[in-house]
């Protein structure tokens, strides 16, 4: 049985939550395992402290009933729903860079864990931004928080209602899109993309200005 608040989420982890308060997201509360005040635990309740973030210390079976994953290593932060952002939020956090937009498109993940660990990918491959559709695909909740590391408190993460509109846009502002399969042969960082055309290896389609 989960212990869930409405319209609140769980992140979970030490590394998830302790990514979560550096990140300054509001933060409703912390609960921490009865007797786990060592290492990152201690760690975790001194910037909470910092901040005036409650933290409350249960019993293991408590935690265990609140946890929405296996392994939240005894500390559960109660948080505010997660904030999507706009399209054009991705754009102007590339101009802020002084870079140009490099936005990852996601359609057809299904499963938070592979959400999760793309959000880690691109969080240190440099990514301005990641789109989502609204429909038929994984939100961001605390399974995807604890897979990422963390790396969802940095990443700004748009919901869309139409991807092929979305691209459209996108292109008009001057973005070069490219389509990837999975049965790539050419690594990301190896491609060229200030061509106006993308002369790729790769098994992937190609959306022309």
């Amino acid at each position: 049985m989960q212990n869930k608040e409405i319209d609140e989420n769980q992140v979970e982890g030490r590394n998830a939550v302790l990514e979560l308060l550096e990140s300054g997201r509001d933060i409703n509360k912390i609960y921490v395992q009865v007797g786990e005040k060592h290492g990152s635990i201690y760690k975790i309740i001194a910037m909470a402290k910092e901040k005036k973030v409650l933290v409350s210390e249960v019993d293991k079976n408590k935690l265990r009933q609140m946890a929405q994953t296996e392994n939240y290593q005894g500390v559960i932060a109660i948080v505010p729903p997660f904030e999507y952002v706009e399209v054009d939020d991705i754009l102007e956090e590339a101009k802020k860079r002084n870079e140009d937009s490099f936005i990852i498109i996601l359609d057809g993940i299904e499963d938070v864990h592979n959400l999760g660990s793309i959000i880690r990918t691109a969080e240190t491959a440099g990514v301005h931004g990641i789109i989502i559709p609204k429909r038929r695909a994984a939100a961001v909740n605390s399974t995807v928080s604890k897979v990422s590391a963390g790396a969802v408190e940095h990443m700004k993460i748009a919901r869309v209602n139409n991807l092929n509109e979305t691209i459209n846009y996108l292109k008009e502002k001057g973005l070069w899109i490219c389509g990837t399969d999975m049965n790539t042969q050419t690594n990301y960082d190896e491609q060229d993309y200030k061509r106006s055309y993308c002369n790729c290896n790769w098994k992937r389609r190609i959306w022309n200005k």
